[in-house]
């Protein structure tokens, strides 16, 4: 069974049932990614199908190809034709926060709320919010948690204002 899967608004393929199988574990072949084989009615996300292997999925009693995308010339073979992507919604990319983002996060909240340490819990959210973020922005879109870690940067620094006015005032009352 041959199949075709369309990536940045471009078809592709045909390719077999294993090959794409293969492509979409990789992740070349994103869960969003649209495929389509002859016998299907429309074009799926490559994570709504269950198997890529059997002939008699998405069999419909809709004659004739799938819509073509806009801007795609018309092909003169039928297996070959696009799908619309109006109907598509765009999956969120699940990615894992970054550790050095929760402990600087966790750090900021401590250091507002234990004002007593005067600033030590919250200079170790600034050091390690500057190292997550550092890090995200280095993993080429591997690493989430930016938010954590500017949260994590600004609640630090209040932390470290407030315990530095702390130390002033102690020194004042002496």
């Amino acid at each position: 069974m041959e199949w075709f899967y369309a990536k940045n608004n471009e078809k592709r393929g045909p390719v077999s049932g294993s090959q794409l199988k293969s492509m979409v574990v990789s992740g070349e072949v994103a869960g969003a990614d649209l495929v389509w084989c002859e016998g299907m009615a429309d074009w799926a996300p490559a994570n709504e199908i269950q198997n890529f292997d059997d002939p008699e999925l998405g069999a419909s009693d809709s004659a004739g190809p799938p819509s073509q995308l806009p801007n795609d010339p018309v092909s003169t073979t039928p297996a070959m034709t696009q799908p619309s992507f109006s109907s598509t919604v765009p999956v969120p990319i699940k990615r894992p926060a970054n550790p050095k983002a929760i402990v600087s996060l966790v750090c900021g909240c401590v250091g507002l709320v234990a004002c007593c340490s005067f600033g030590t819990v919250s200079l170790v959210a600034v050091i390690f919010g500057h190292l997550a973020k550092s890090e995200i922005k280095n993993s080429s879109g591997q690493q989430g948690g930016e938010g954590m870690a500017v949260a994590g940067l600004v609640t630090g620094y209040i932390g470290l204002v407030v315990g530095f006015v702390g130390i002033i005032s102690a020194l004042a009352d002496m």
